[in-house]
């Protein structure tokens, strides 16, 4: 866990010095929450069914930015191979890029919930299970992401056939995490099938990933 722990801390000090990734998520989920407001109006009456798709949209497509640019950074400056030659395990650079890109993703979503609030003028009714539901959608998401990011990093076109590949593969999270919000903000208490499929699949994803990641990095 050190070893995690350390790779994650390099990302996160070297991302907060140039902000990069960060801006561009933050930049890009609050303007689609803002063409969103400017759409539906201040006051949609329909708001607890649009909500849970506005804001996995601005989640997931910011995300994305980020988890190209994961690898990309650390190919471009040439300390992937560096990463490659520590005397560690593959899977640690795995655990802490996963590290690295959760902690990005939960500042971009604690920036864009509220300013959802603040613009459609919405009270949560139950904001601890929107937030469990959040996690467990988010940390599927970053799994598989994080994953797919380190397998097209030697690509040319790796922005383009991230977004291809990484989403038919994430479609049950989405779906999942867009169908329990919805249920979280319409009041309804029974949200545990959901949360089962979000569970399950992160977990699954996670082990997988832990398991062949030594052979997706390789050149």
């Amino acid at each position: 866990m050190r070893h995690c722990l350390n790779i994650a801390w390099k990302d996160l000090k070297t991302e907060f010095r140039t902000k990069q990734m960060l801006n561009s998520m933050l930049l890009f989920a609050l303007l689609v929450v803002i063409i969103f407001s400017f759409a539906f109006g201040p006051y949609p009456e329909n708001i607890d069914q649009l909500a849970p798709g506005m804001l996995w949209v601005a989640f997931t497509f910011a995300g994305m930015l980020g988890l190209s640019r994961s690898f990309a950074s650390e190919k471009e400056n040439g300390c992937l191979d560096g990463l490659k030659l520590c005397p560690v395990d593959r899977s640690d650079i795995y655990v802490g890029k996963v590290m690295s890109n959760t902690v990005l993703m939960f500042i971009m979503v604690m920036v864009t919930v509220p300013v959802f609030i603040v613009l459609f003028d919405y009270s949560i009714p139950d904001p601890l299970r929107l937030i469990f539901v959040i996690v467990l959608g988010t940390l599927g998401f970053v799994f598989v992401g994080t994953l797919l990011s380190a397998l097209t990093v030697n690509v040319r076109a790796r922005e383009l056939l991230l977004p291809v590949i990484l989403f038919p593969v994430i479609l049950p999270v989405i779906i999942s995490a867009v169908l329990a919000t919805g249920e979280v903000l319409s009041g309804i208490n029974d949200i545990w099938a959901e949360v089962r499929i979000l569970g399950t699949y992160g977990a699954i994803f996670f082990i997988v990933s832990l398991l062949i990641f030594e052979y997706v990095i390789e050149d």
